[in-house]
C-alpha cells in the first residue's frame, strides 16, 4: 500500500498546482438553445433562437411531390374580427433554409423575382389542396378559397412543407365564385418590403405572421 501511495502523490500533486486536472475532456460551446444561443430547426439546420420555435423545412426542390396532410377532421380554423386564421398545431409554419438574413439580396429581394420559379406544380398543389380541405373540415367552393403558405415564399417561407401551407377560406363579405381574394395577401406584400428595406429583420416578419397574421403590421410597427 506504501509504494502505491507514493506513486499517486506526484499525480495530486500536479491537480493541485496547476488546478486544471478532470476525469473528462472539455466540451464545446453550448448549443443548447438555452440564454440566446441557437438551436437546431427540423432538418438539423441552426437558427437563431428567435425563429427557434418555427420548423425549417427541406427548401425548393427540384421535383415535388404530394405530401401527407394531417388527418381529415382534424383541424379547425380560429377567427379574428371574422378573418380565418390557421390551426396553429396543424400549420405552424416552416422556413425554408435556403433563405436567410445574409442572403436576403440574393433571394427574396433579388430583382426580377425570387418565388415563381421555386414554387410547387400545380399538379402537386392541387391534390394537396383537396387533402388539406378535408383535414380543416372545408367545404366551401375550392376555388374561392387559396392553398396558402402561411409563411409566405416571399418571407422566406418553405415551398412545400405540409406544416406551411394551409386551405385559407375566403374573407368575411367575399362573393361566392368571385375566386381567391385575401386580406393576408398585401400583409405578405408589406412584410417583404418592410423586410428588403432594412425596416425589420427576416426572423421578425415571420414570426409575426405565424402569431397572428391580422395583427402581424401593427405589431411590428409597419403601415
Amino acid at each position: 500500500m506504501g509504494s502505491i501511495h507514493r506513486a499517486v502523490a506526484p499525480v495530486l500533486l500536479c491537480c493541485l498546482l496547476l488546478a486544471g486536472c478532470s476525469s473528462g475532456s472539455q466540451s464545446g460551446p453550448d448549443t443548447s438553445g438555452k440564454d440566446g444561443a441557437s438551436a437546431a430547426g427540423a432538418s438539423g439546420t441552426a437558427v437563431p433562437a428567435d425563429t427557434a420555435k418555427i420548423a425549417v423545412g427541406v427548401g425548393p426542390q427540384t421535383t415535388y411531390t404530394v405530401q401527407q396532410q394531417p388527418s381529415a377532421g382534424s383541424c379547425h380554423f380560429r377567427y379574428e374580427k371574422g378573418e380565418p386564421l390557421e390551426d396553429r398545431a396543424c400549420t405552424p409554419g416552416a422556413v425554408s433554409p435556403a433563405v436567410t438574413q445574409a442572403n436576403l439580396t440574393s433571394t427574396i429581394c433579388r430583382k426580377g423575382g425570387y418565388t415563381k420559379n421555386i414554387r410547387p406544380p400545380e399538379s402537386v398543389t392541387r391534390k394537396e389542396k383537396e387533402l388539406n380541405a378535408a383535414s380543416y373540415g372545408y367545404t366551401g367552393s375550392l376555388g374561392d378559397a387559396e392553398y396558402d403558405h402561411l409563411i409566405s415564399l416571399q418571407l422566406g417561407g418553405d415551398p412545400n412543407d405540409a406544416r406551411n401551407l394551409w386551405v385559407e377560406p375566403a374573407d368575411p363579405g367575399h362573393k361566392p365564385g368571385a375566386g381567391v381574394n385575401n386580406l393576408k395577401d398585401p400583409v405578405e406584400t408589406k412584410l417583404h418590403t418592410a423586410v428588403c428595406s432594412g425596416k425589420v429583420t427576416l426572423a421578425a416578419a415571420q414570426q409575426a405572421i405565424v402569431t397572428d397574421w391580422t395583427t402581424a403590421l401593427s405589431r411590428l410597427g409597419v403601415g
